[in-house]
């Protein structure tokens, strides 16, 4: 099949958003395919879409097969009211996980309602993990949320340097050195303040510390609240790739504070963007088409449309969470563009590119590589390029990055069974993915050389 230029990266990019703070005034065999408990989700929506969206069904698949062959396409989601009177929570998702169950609450000026984050902590002691960009903005305001009208319990902080390249052991021993030194016991609840980074690590200090505390997410970016905050999986990266260590572990809760966003720099928001359009493209076309009519307002941070695409990100992230919490198979799908995204992290050096930016390139490269297998037609091509490129996402690779470079680090990633390397991969119409090893190798070859310059 012919190379699609359209998809080659002008050479050298770099991300040319400004990483200044700022304040806003305002998911060759036959595929098996099984129906599912729908109530497996519900959502509890107490203030009604503002933006006029209409909730729609959305059908389960199956968690895999013995082939290894996946597909993943939209799914419904249950809607019934819930009391709560004076709440400032917009919206409450569940992930039923049976008795490991959680809410995640989302809405505004959530931080100030104390009762939201005591009603999951069952033990004295609490240890908040953040960082040196986050807790000037919010540690002070979580203490308070924690000790308001609750003076038994203690409250301790480790402050860990901010960014990726600190997501590893030598900086997650900070954490259990102050847990020890505060003697903290096995009913103390750990909470994660901040992005992806800091919920990965302090999901992995809970799950370790005397064989698995509680803890609470309380992600601060709109990467960590559309994607990593949910669904339990923590870790820190190991020098030969992203990720590599770690467990699953779910949180008590996932509180979601939209207000958080106000000061988050715009290159961060618009890393957290790829992850929202990935569930368009995998499972949910309605969504995707709704971005693709509200991009500018989400990056000119409108409350409504940030609101919006939070819920529903949450609302398809845990629906899969709940049908496949250990990616058995589904749960690999929300991985469209990660294994060459975290190429490109790890090739780079972490925190070169940021996650969502090197996963906007990779997405690009795995729509590349599908539409080489004929398994998409050129318009799912052409709108996937055309919304990536509106919110101002890389469409390929840095120039660093060679053929080469990626089958290394590639061959280690976490989706490699018995050697075999197996990619998300879109198939049909827009809003249905695979999760296979059963591709022709040269047309990941062909992909690679043509988004590597060798």
């Amino acid at each position: 099949m012919a190379a699609f230029p359209s998809l080659r990266p002008s050479s050298g990019f770099a991300p040319a958003l400004s990483a200044s703070p700022r304040r806003s005034s305002s998911i060759p065999a036959a595929l098996l395919v099984r129906r599912h408990d729908i109530s497996a989700v519900s959502l509890r929506s107490l203030s009604g879409d503002r933006l006029g969206v209409k909730q729609r069904g959305m059908r389960p698949r199956s968690s895999g097969d013995p082939l290894g062959i996946c597909c993943a396409s939209s799914s419904p989601v249950v809607e019934k009211a819930a009391a709560a009177a004076g709440s400032k929570v917009s919206t409450v998702v569940d992930v039923d996980l049976g008795n490991r169950s959680y809410p995640i609450y989302i809405g505004s000026d959530l931080l100030d309602e104390p009762d939201l984050l005591q009603r999951h902590v069952h033990g004295k002691g609490v240890l908040i993990v953040t960082n040196t960009t986050v807790a000037p903005l919010y540690l002070d305001k979580v203490v308070q949320a924690l000790t308001h009208g609750n003076p038994n319990v203690s409250v301790e902080s480790v402050i860990l340097p901010d960014g990726e390249k600190y997501k590893e052991m030598n900086t997650l021993m900070k954490v259990f050195d102050k847990a020890i030194e505060s003697r903290l016991d096995r009913r103390c609840t750990f909470v994660a303040l901040g992005g992806g980074v800091i919920g990965d690590m302090c999901g992995f200090a809970a799950a370790s510390f005397l064989r698995g505390v509680n803890f609470i997410q309380i992600p601060t970016t709109l990467m960590a609240q559309v994607d990593s905050s949910v669904g339990g999986k923590t870790g820190v990266n190991h020098p030969l790739g992203k990720n590599m260590i770690g467990t699953f572990y779910q949180p008590q809760c996932v509180l979601i504070d939209t207000d958080t966003l106000n000061t988050l720099p715009d290159r961060e928001l618009v890393s957290g963007i790829a992850e929202v359009i990935k569930y368009g493209l995998i499972r949910d076309a309605e969504f995707f088409e709704w971005q693709e009519k509200n991009m500018q307002a989400l990056l000119a941070r409108d409350p409504s449309a940030l609101a919006y695409a939070i819920k529903r990100s949450c609302e398809n992230k845990a629906e899969v969470v709940s049908l496949d919490e250990k990616e058995g198979g589904l749960r690999a799908t929300l991985n469209l563009g990660h294994t060459f995204g975290h190429a490109i992290e790890n090739g780079l050096g972490y925190g070169e590119w940021l996650h969502g930016e090197a996963v906007g390139a990779g997405t690009v490269m795995a729509v590349d590589m599908s539409r080489r297998l004929g398994w998409i037609d050129d318009s799912v091509v052409e709108r996937a390029l055309s919304i990536l490129q509106q919110a101002r996402l890389p469409t390929g690779p840095p120039d660093a990055m060679t053929v080469e470079k990626f089958k290394s680090i590639m061959a280690v990633d976490k989706k490699v069974a018995d050697g075999l390397l197996r990619l998300i991969l879109l198939k049909g119409p827009l809003g249905n993915c695979v999760f296979t090893g059963d591709y022709d190798r040269n047309a990941l070859d062909e992909t690679l050389r043509a988004f590597c310059k060798c």
